[in-house]
């Protein structure tokens, strides 16, 4: 599931900051980058399943290992886990009403985080 016009797409931010805030809000990077790309995401055990909320970006200046890249920040995703196959973010996926607002709250708090450093 896309959140589309969350206001978070429009945004560009430093790697650094980024780390911080998304880490204050649940959503790790762990060893999810790659130099162009990072990946941010927040786990949810419930009892309908596993569910990740993913917030995705890639370097528009410097390398993501460098750790001082600035990051355009991408539509973010909902997706459930599967096992083993993974996790599918499609549209035909039911998910909880409560989780997606959970997560609309959590995207809006982030929103409003990053648009303080956006650049």
């Amino acid at each position: 599931m896309k959140f589309e016009n969350t206001g978070i797409e429009n945004l560009k931010a430093e790697l650094g900051r980024l780390d911080e805030v998304m880490l204050s809000h649940g959503l790790v990077r762990e060893g999810q980058w790659d130099y162009e790309r990072v990946t941010f995401d927040k786990k949810f055990e419930l009892k309908d399943g596993t569910f990740y909320l993913r917030v995705r970006g890639y370097a528009v200046e410097g390398d993501v290992d460098s750790g001082r890249a600035i990051i355009q920040l991408l539509t973010p995703l909902l997706g459930k886990h599967y096992y083993p196959h993974g996790v599918e973010y499609g549209e035909g996926e039911n998910f909880p009403a409560s989780l997606v607002n959970q997560c609309k709250n959590l995207l809006d708090g982030l929103k409003e985080e990053i648009s303080a450093f956006a650049e």
